[in-house]
This record gives structure tokens, C-alpha cells and sequence, in this order.
């Protein structure tokens, strides 16, 4: 698995959900209490599976609120300095003498265990602040959607540094002292003298610029240590730049003195497409220049709708291009989705039937950890759906009941509860279920992977019983708002938790405790979290949630098929000899997982869970083809899939050839399946495909929930209407659907 989470709250007596302000009743039982929300509620206390969290958060004191965790730069409040943090294309690292600062994009290079750059030892230059050797520690002062500042401080003196994703700057302030630079190694200085405010300097090969104020002069040019007389004016800047051409140094020093003070990404969602707008807020400290310099990375320069420079950069994720200004956008085509497959696909359906009853025979497990026990609501949720199209509405019913059981079960609290249950931590404004599993303790790892399962069961549930989703919602709802509450001014939950606003994906260790950064593995459970969401809202009517939930997994998708997938062959180094990544890391990308270095696990593992949604991993049929022939010549058996993860490695390549996957299930129609899927699900997905051909990702519809495939110049449309009301869906090619009652409607078209 991978990792997850972290907030901050005073103690509440209302709850603000999702727009509607719902009562929370804490019922006190000696030191215990729980907190009613709707039909259910939750602890206020640990279990005793649940590891206690950190008492202290490295936070100044005037950083109220819920404490934003999950993101790049979550080392900054668990631990007295940092780990390396990546705000590519900078790596930069709190320490006890400043800011570490190097730029490891220059030399990337790959082998077969993954993807990595080049670290100059001790960095290429370190930030400090005169008069002071070390600082005890450094704190989280502030952070915007994807910006941070980091406050050092001793005594009196004061240096807070602020830096972000896509940015080449880091913007200083300071107090009690002057601002230092300190070098690795000596120093070239190509541009300006001690007497100039502005330097170019190359370090380790890497350029860089220093903007000190307008006035300012320098000591120790010769030595290692820059000191910058700054006579009292508290501003400071430094740049890494593209190249030593004194025209970029030129075009740097207009915005150096524009201090970035807030970022923020908006989402809209509209005639098929997302659109991105990723804004700035800076505050001049001189010149009469607005805006500031940023570097977009391939999810997002390759569907950018504002014009870029020609200066890139190096990083791990592959070429950053710079553009300049107050805001940039990207519009991303909607990859649509269905709550189900269609009923057309179903192939036999007595094979079918057969596969269900022998879910429906199988006794339920009892309750596990969050993980485990996600794992099988989702299987419940998928079945639910075959059972509707396969009309076994009996069959279908013990689904949900059983969904229903299990959910209402973890949404119950008692004081003495302790499993199934969930526990609202107000230290660090979390949401933990009990039993925990792969650190969702502490340190708050996974939370999306797991609570998605939850969100998609509850959805399930809502959409076939609207009463349920009134009395329950209001648990439903915070488990969302745990890992992706949509309110900036949510009091209990930061907000979108665990989704990295520019990197476009999730993170999910919940401290960044590592020298390579934060890491996400799975990023099909992620996946399904966005899916979930997007499910729920719809069920629910409360469009601006599921709009968030489509443009989370639409924008994670784009992620996806650049970073785990590279389906373009355009980001990975030459000499990475692999198709895939298992996990994304802050500093490189590594071909391997947690828990196994097996290659059916290592692909696998961002496919899993398989749901009618996974048809988002189809939009690019040749990677696909080349994916599977990769796993196939390595896997132990080869294309005797019957062993390992061979299921979902069937199903992947059906995405491609489902005529191949229709021919191994038909030989093997018992074959072994992964502990989250379905020999239901494996059918019905297979002849699908079959039936009705490949993803067409040319056709978009001004409404999420649809699906549209093509074999053989014939289009499958299918939308799915959620209301007893009518629908009317248009395709972007001119094809209208319309519903006029609750559920599927298909048409297929040459």
C-alpha cells in the first residue's frame, strides 16, 4: 500500500456538511463520549487498536484551523526540520542552518528498479539568516492550494521562506538579520559584483539567480558564504534558472520581487471538458511587474490554453515548460462513467447467474480493518450492479442488504465501541476507522484508498434507496469531507485533504517521512475515491460534489496515463527500460510496490479495484497492447493467467483485445481471481468489451455518467439517468440520447 493524512480543530458543537448545518449531539459516558450525526455517529476517542498521534504539530502559533497533511510537503509538520520536499522542479529540505535548495531535474536517469535525479551533496546552495549558526526548528507558517512557507526562527531573528510546485522561486522575508547564501561547493558568478543587488551564479553545474533589494550589496563573493546587505529592507529572492543567457537572468529579475502570497485552483466542469484555472496572488516589493513565473508539468502543458515560453525544466515527472503571468488553465476532456455495465454485454446470462449465486452463497466475512474490509464492499457494489442488469432483483437485494449491514455498522458509535467504528481525532482533525490498517493511525496513511470503498458502497446504496441516504448521509459525508471536503472554510477537515492541487494526484503517506518525498502507489484506488464522490453527489442531488468528483478523477486520470503510465512515451528517461511505474514518489518513480516485487502486483496494483469505471484505463488501446505483452514475456506462466494477479492482467489487456480475454475466461471460467474482484465482474466486463469494442475517447457528452465504445465502425452510447425524470444528453459528435425514467438507456449507432 502507500500513506495518508492530518488537521486541526477546536472542540465543535455543529458540523458543517456539505452546505447543510446538521446538529452533533455528544453524548457523554464517563471520560468517553460519542457525537451523533444522522442515523449514526462516531467515537471522540481512540480504539485500542488505534496507535495514538503526535502531540506536537509543527505549526506556528497564528496557523489556526484544520492543518492541511497528505502533500508534498507534509514532513514540515510532523518533525522538528523536514525530509526532502519537491516542488519541482526545485528539491529543497528544512534544516537547522535554513533552506536547502538543488535542482535535481539537470541529469534524470532511469534503470530497471525506477526513475531517479541527480542529488549534489549537502544540496546546491543552503537560505540562512545572518547572526544565526542553527535554527531549533522549522514550522509550518502558512500554505495556499499548492505554495508553503517555512518559518526558521532564533530569538528575535526571523527568515520565513515560501516556495511551491512550478515554481523556480523561493521568496524570503526577514527579520533581525540579513539574508546568506550558502554553497556547496564554490561558486562561479557570472553576472553582477558586490556591488549589485542582482547575481547569476552556477553551482554544481545548476544556474541560479539571487535578488536581493533594490540598493543591497554583497560580502564573501569569494568564499562560499554570499551575504546580502540588505540595510533593513526584509526581502529576498532566489531563482533557479533554465540557463546562464543574461536575457533569462533579465526576464527572471521583472518578477523576483513578486512575492507569491496566495495560490488556488478552480474547477469547472461544462460541455464535456474540466477546466483548470490555477491562479496567483503576489505582493509586489518592488517594480511595477504583476504576476509571476511558473512551470507547468505534462498533465498540464499538454492541455493548457495559455501560451508557454519556450525555457523548460528537468524533473522526474519528465519536461516542465515555463510561462509567465497571474493565471494559466487546461482543459481536460471528461472521461465519462457508469454506476454499471450494460445489460447488452452480459453474455450468457445464465453463466452469469451462476457466477452471482455463487457470491450470494458465500457466508460474509466478518468485519476487518478499513482496507480489507473496503475491499469487500466494493465487491458487494459491483455485484449489486450485474445483479440489475442480469434482472435477478432477489439476488441484487441480498447485495445491498448486506452493503447496508455492514456500512450502517461502521457509521454506529458507542462508547465502548471498539470495531467496526470511526473516531474524529480534534487534535489533528482526522477521521480514523477502527480497525486501522497500513498506518491510517498514524500516520494517517491511505485514507482515500480506503474510505473510497466506503463512499462508492454508500453511493451504491443511496441510488437504489434515497431514505438510507438521508438518515446516513450525514456519516457518508464526513468520510468525504475527511479526504476531500470541498469547503475552504470547513472547520473540522482541511480542505481536498489528500490531492496535490498542480502535481494533479493524490498523495498518500500522511507525514512524507521519507528522503524521496511524499509517494502515492495505488493510484486506481485513488481512482476510485473521485469515482465514488462523483457517484454519491449525483445519488444525492448535490451536483457541486459530484462535479468535485469529476474533476478530481478526471484530473488524477490525465496524472495517471503521464506518471504511472507515461502512454505517450514522452516522460520517462530513455534508459528506464519499463512501461509502467508501481509508485510515484516527490523524488523519483520507482517500478516496485510495498508489499511485493512481483510484476503482476507491480502493474496490478494501479488497476485494482476493477469497476465500470476502469474503462478510463482503455483511452489509449496500443500502450495497452504494449503493457500487457510487457507483463505477459516476464510473468511467471506467460499467458497462463490462471496464477499471481492473472485476472486483472486479462482484463487490462481486454482493454485492447477482448477477444484473447473472452477466449481465456471460456477456457477457464473457474480461473483464480485477486482478493477484490469477481468472476462475475471478470465476465460481464470481458464480454463488454467484446460486445461493444474499445473506448472512444473522441466522443465526450455534457453529462459525466455515460460511456461510449466502438467496434468495428458502430458506437455503443449508454447514459444512465439517476431520477424518475427526464434526461437529454448530447454527445459531441451529435448523437442525443434521452431518458425519460430511472436507469440505463444504450444505443448502439454505425
Amino acid at each position: 500500500m502507500s500513506l495518508f493524512w492530518v488537521g486541526r480543530i477546536v472542540a465543535v458543537r455543529t458540523l458543517l456538511i456539505l452546505g447543510a448545518i446538521v446538529a452533533l449531539a455528544p453524548l457523554a459516558f464517563g471520560a468517553e463520549a460519542v457525537v451523533a450525526v444522522g442515523a449514526g455517529g462516531y467515537r471522540t476517542s481512540p480504539t485500542k487498536f488505534c496507535k495514538p498521534l503526535p502531540a506536537k504539530i509543527y505549526k506556528t502559533s497564528d496557523l489556526e484551523g484544520p492543518m492541511l497533511t497528505n502533500q508534498w510537503w507534509s514532513s514540515l509538520v510532523w518533525q522538528p526540520h523536514s525530509q526532502n520536499m519537491f516542488p519541482h522542479p526545485l528539491a529543497v529540505r528544512c534544516t537547522p542552518q535554513g533552506l536547502n535548495v538543488e535542482y535535481p531535474g539537470q541529469h534524470i536517469h532511469g534503470n530497471e528498479t525506477g526513475i531517479f535525479g541527480t542529488s549534489a551533496k549537502d544540496g546546491d546552495l543552503t537560505l540562512g539568516l545572518s547572526g544565526v549558526d542553527a535554527f531549533p526548528d522549522a514550522r509550518c507558517g502558512g500554505y495556499s492550494d499548492w505554495f508553503v512557507t517555512s518559518v526558521f526562527a532564533a530569538g528575535d531573528a526571523e527568515m520565513r521562506a515560501s516556495f511551491g510546485h512550478g515554481s523556480p522561486f523561493v521568496f524570503a522575508t526577514y527579520h533581525g538579520g540579513d539574508p546568506v547564501v550558502s554553497f556547496s561547493r564554490p561558486p562561479q558568478v557570472w553576472s553582477g559584483d558586490a556591488t549589485s543587488a542582482v547575481l547569476g551564479v552556477t553551482v554544481n553545474g545548476r544556474h541560479y539567480g539571487l535578488f536581493g533589494a533594490t540598493g543591497s550589496t554583497w560580502n564573501g563573493l569569494d568564499g562560499l558564504r554570499f551575504t546580502n546587505r540588505a540595510d533593513g529592507q526584509p526581502y529576498f529572492s532566489l531563482a533557479l534558472l533554465p540557463d546562464d543567457q543574461p536575457q533569462t537572468l533579465k526576464l527572471f529579475t521583472r518578477y523576483a520581487y513578486n512575492h507569491v502570497t496566495d495560490t488556488r485552483l478552480e474547477f469547472q466542469v461544462a460541455d464535456g471538458q474540466v477546466t483548470s484555472s490555477y491562479r496567483y496572488t503576489t505582493k509586489p516589493y518592488e517594480g511595477d511587474e504583476t504576476g509571476t513565473l511558473f512551470a507547468l508539468y505534462p498533465h498540464q502543458w499538454k492541455y493548457a490554453t495559455s501560451k508557454l515560453s519556450d525555457l523548460t525544466y528537468g524533473s522526474v515527472r519528465g519536461l516542465m515548460k515555463l510561462g509567465a503571468g497571474d493565471a494559466f488553465t487546461a482543459a481536460i476532456p471528461v472521461q465519462g462513467f457508469l454506476p454499471m455495465l450494460p445489460a447488452q454485454g452480459i453474455g450468457d446470462r445464465e453463466r452469469l447467474l451462476g457466477y452471482l449465486k455463487a457470491e450470494a452463497a458465500a457466508p460474509p466475512p466478518g468485519f476487518a480493518d478499513t482496507y480489507f474490509e473496503g475491499k469487500y464492499l466494493g465487491r458487494l457494489v459491483t455485484l449489486s450492479g450485474i445483479a440489475e442488469v442480469a434482472d435477478a432483483p432477489e439476488l441484487q437485494q441480498q447485495f445491498v442488504t448486506e452493503l447496508k449491514r455492514r456500512l450502517e455498522a461502521w457509521f454506529t458509535a458507542t462508547a465502548d465501541k471498539e470495531e467496526p467504528v470511526f473516531y474524529y481525532d480534534s487534535a489533528w482533525g482526522t477521521l480514523i476507522g477502527s480497525k486501522p490498517s497500513f498506518g491510517s493511525d498514524n500516520p494517517l496513511n491511505d485514507h482515500h484508498f480506503h474510505y473510497g470503498y466506503f463512499i462508492r458502497g454508500a453511493a451504491e446504496v443511496a441510488r437504489l434507496d434515497p431514505k438510507w441516504a438521508k438518515e446516513w448521509g450525514p456519516m457518508v459525508n464526513l468520510v468525504i469531507r475527511d479526504i476531500a471536503s470541498p469547503d475552504r472554510a470547513d472547520k473540522q477537515f482541511p480542505y481536498l485533504r489528500c490531492f496535490d492541487k498542480y502535481a494533479g494526484h493524490s498523495w498518500a503517506s500522511g507525514d512524507a517521512n521519507f528522503a524521496d518525498g511524499n509517494n502515492q502507489e495505488s493510484s486506481s484506488e485513488s481512482m476510485n475515491a473521485w469515482y465514488g464522490v462523483a457517484l454519491w453527489g449525483e445519488a444525492t442531488g448535490d451536483f457541486a460534489l459530484r462535479d468535485l468528483g469529476v474533476s478530481l478523477f478526471n484530473t488524477e486520470r490525465t496524472a495517471v496515463e503521464e506518471y504511472w503510465f507515461d502512454v505517450s512515451g514522452t516522460n520517462y528517461p530513455q534508459d528506464f527500460p519499463q512501461v509502467a511505474l508501481g509508485m510515484v514518489w516527490g523524488g523519483k518513480g520507482a517500478f516496485g510496490t510495498w508489499f511485493s516485487g512481483d510484476i503482476d502486483c507491480i502493474h496490478g496494483i494501479n488497476w485494482l479495484p476493477f469497476t465500470p469505471a476502469s474503462i478510463y484505463m482503455g483511452r489509449h488501446p496500443d500502450y495497452v497492447q504494449k503493457n500487457h505483452d510487457r507483463i505477459v514475456a516476464k510473468r511467471p506462466g506467460g499467458r497462463d493467467y490462471n496464477n499471481g494477479w492473472g485476472d486483472l492482467v486479462v482484463m487490462f489487456g481486454a482493454l485492447h483485445d477482448p477477444a484473447s480475454a473472452l477466449k481465456y475466461i471460456n477456457a477457464k471460467p473457474n480461473c483464480k481471481v485477486e482478493a477484490g474482484n469477481t468472476r462475475a465482474f471478470m465476465y460481464h466486463w470481458i464480454t463488454t468489451l467484446d460486445t461493444f469494442g474499445r473506448n472512444d475517447t473522441g466522443v465526450t457528452a455534457d453529462y459525466p455518467f455515460h460511456m461510449v465504445l466502438q467496434k468495428d465502425g458502430t458506437r455503443m452510447y449508454a447514459i444512465y439517468n439517476f431520477r424518475d425524470e427526464p434526461l437529454r444528453v448530447t454527445f459531441s459528435d451529435g448523437m442525443v440520447l434521452k431518458s425519460t425514467q430511472r436507469g440505463l438507456e444504450v444505443v448502439t449507432k454505425y
